[in-house]
């Protein structure tokens, strides 16, 4: 007789983390001020600016108003960048300026997402070209971030994607119907009252070093809050981070199988007696 035996698989999940003050200490767009004012891109008073916007948003992070002033003052800051060279400047610094401002309770959290089997992902309104270079040192699945229009190479000041406030929230359902997850068995993290929709949009939402807004909103709504304070080289987390795939830890098991294998015959033949 023909069994069918229905193989009902666990609905996929994910964790969306924000990135600046929730993963890194800082900024991540204004953490590379002074590279860019080495490389030519910015001058001067432009490192001092962002010095001080940084200043500022450590502080007290950013509300609606600030954080459009912010996005303003960056895409007229950029506009005519090459592209390429934003890049470089990007791969050559990334970590000596990234690795010691991620919080290792982020870092821990990433680990434990991944051991559970669900995907990690960056969404931030930093550009693309900062945000996926450090979503692909984390070991993130997949990351969500800002994009600038670009012409003949260069950034022409005009913002295609805004990932920021309700676009974020958009921007998960989205993936998450690519990718199949599952919202409401998901999770969520951030730091500003502005992630609010980002946040109600999955079932598990966490309040990582909360502006005065998101502490409110967090407390009136019962969600749990995080403190997130010991930053630490991400370069040696990495090989906890980083996880084999199924097919590469399965070719593992049936080798180490195999070897236990071979031990176990080589050890029985060496005690077998030897008949003439």
């Amino acid at each position: 007789m023909l069994v069918l035996v229905e193989n009902h698989l666990p609905p996929r999940t994910a964790a969306f983390f924000d990135l600046d003050k929730t993963v890194i200490a800082k900024s991540s767009t204004l953490a590379f001020s002074r590279p860019f004012y080495q490389g030519g891109l910015i001058n001067r008073r432009a490192v001092l600016r962002t010095a001080y916007a940084q200043f500022v948003y450590l502080l007290g992070g950013a509300d609606h108003d600030q954080m459009e002033g912010m996005r303003k003052y960056l895409s007229d800051m950029c506009r005519g960048w090459n592209v390429q060279q934003v890049r470089e400047i990007v791969a050559e610094t990334l970590h000596d300026l990234i690795d010691p401002i991620i919080y290792d309770e982020a870092a821990s959290l990433i680990e434990e997402h991944h051991l559970a089997g669900r995907d990690v992902v960056i969404v931030s309104a930093s550009g693309a070209e900062v945000v996926e270079p450090i979503g692909e040192m984390l070991g993130a699945d997949h990351v969500i971030a800002t994009r600038m229009a670009v012409e003949d190479g260069c950034y022409t000041g005009r913002i295609e994607h805004y990932v920021y406030g309700p676009a974020k929230a958009r921007a998960i359902t989205e993936l998450a119907a690519i990718e199949g997850y599952d919202l409401k068995r998901s999770f969520a993290y951030s730091d500003s009252v502005t992630d609010v929709p980002m946040l109600e949009s999955v079932g598990h939402p966490y309040a990582v070093n909360p502006d005065r807004g998101l502490r409110r909103e967090a407390a009136s709504r019962e969600w749990p809050m995080l403190t997130f304070s010991r930053p630490v080289r991400l370069h040696q987390r990495v090989p906890a981070l980083t996880m084999p795939s199924g097919p590469v830890l399965a070719l593992a098991a049936v080798g180490a199988a195999a070897a236990t294998a071979g031990l176990v015959w080589y050890a029985a033949r060496r005690r077998r007696p030897v008949l003439s």
